[in-house]
């Protein structure tokens, strides 16, 4: 019975097809990503080592396929030795940069030279990199004004989750996650309740809410002191710093419901802003209702700027990224 194409299709056939074309014509490179999603973001950083031998094709594992291609269905699909030079797979690290091969799936993602993952947690972490939020700011509301320290808060903000950040990725590399879930971590690490003239109203809560769950892990698991400071020892090894945190939790929740509820409060403080210098700096009726209309139809959506967001270029966990294309490359 014959094998379905999608069966055959590896780096193999690609290299074959690149075979096929004029020696003039550029070397195709196909690659592989999980969602729609994420297809924007992959060719950004590819698009940076294309020249006039190669270029990229980032798509889904399947064009016919509708449905949002997690992970999993990547690396299955991918099951066997299909990657090679002239095809890769870009994929979301989550938690399997920091188990370091505790899963078949971690090993995969950390042993193929031909997969490549963002070391932060999901491409949304990179999105909400702390020090390009401003410009997101002003991206949605024209005014530069620097009302926010978001350095300083997330900074705050990941050394306040951090040592609970340290049982969530213990507790996945030994396989006691159903008890400590990345749910449960979650629900815990949420800033709720903030305020911009008073960030740190909202740190300390955070503060207790982590010093009630160790307390609570403490006494479930009261052997793990070692296996927690060898884990903590080795996050550090890893890169994860108390302060940079923010980086390594789930994206989602970062995005959705940490960083863009805490942008939404700077945002509506600089709109407000912007609408009274309008208002008092405009005598005239009609110039006023002008410049308002003007400005507001002007303004951006946040969720939709932070997606745009491409500050994070210059974040070492982005440049470690790059360093992995560029070798890659370099073994063509």
């Amino acid at each position: 019975m014959p094998s379905r194409l999608k069966d055959n299709l590896n780096s193999k056939y690609f290299e074959a097809a690149n075979a096929l074309t004029s020696k003039k014509a550029r070397h195709r490179i196909v690659a592989y990503v999980e969602s729609y999603d994420d297809i924007y973001f992959w060719r950004t950083v590819l698009s940076e080592f294309e020249n006039e031998k190669r270029f990229f094709e980032v798509m889904l594992p399947s064009k016919m396929n509708l449905t949002r291609g997690k992970k999993s269905v990547l690396m299955n699909f991918l099951e066997g030795e299909p990657l090679g030079k002239d095809m890769i797979a870009c994929v979301d690290a989550d938690y399997d940069y920091l188990i370091q091969g505790r899963t078949h799936q971690s090993r995969r993602v950390l042993e193929s030279p031909y997969v490549f993952h963002t070391y932060v947690y999901a491409i949304e972490n990179f999105q909400c990199y702390a020090p390009s939020l401003h410009n997101v700011c002003v991206s949605v509301t024209l005014n530069d004004h620097r009302i926010f320290d978001f350095r300083e808060y997330f900074s705050l903000f990941s050394e306040a989750i951090f040592p609970l950040f340290v049982w969530s990725v213990m507790m996945y590399r030994n396989g006691n996650y159903p008890k400590f879930s990345i749910t449960d971590f979650c629900r815990v690490a949420d800033p709720g309740g903030f305020n911009v003239q008073n960030p740190a109203t909202s740190i300390a809560r955070l503060k207790h809410k982590v010093r009630t769950k160790i307390n609570e892990l403490q006494r479930q698991y009261p052997d793990a002191k070692d296996e927690y400071l060898t884990t903590k020892d080795d996050l550090r090894v890893l890169g994860v710093t108390p302060q940079t945190t923010y980086l390594y939790i789930q994206g989602h929740h970062l995005f959705d419901t940490v960083v863009t509820p805490i942008l939404s409060k700077v945002c509506n403080l600089l709109r407000q802003e912007r609408q009274n210098e309008i208002y008092y700096a405009t005598a005239h009726k009609t110039q006023k209702r002008n410049e308002m209309s003007c400005y507001e139809n002007s303004l951006q959506d946040i969720k939709v700027m932070l997606k745009k967001n491409t500050g994070y270029t210059t974040s070492e966990q982005f440049r470690r990224l790059q360093d992995d294309i560029r070798k890659y490359l370099g073994t063509d």
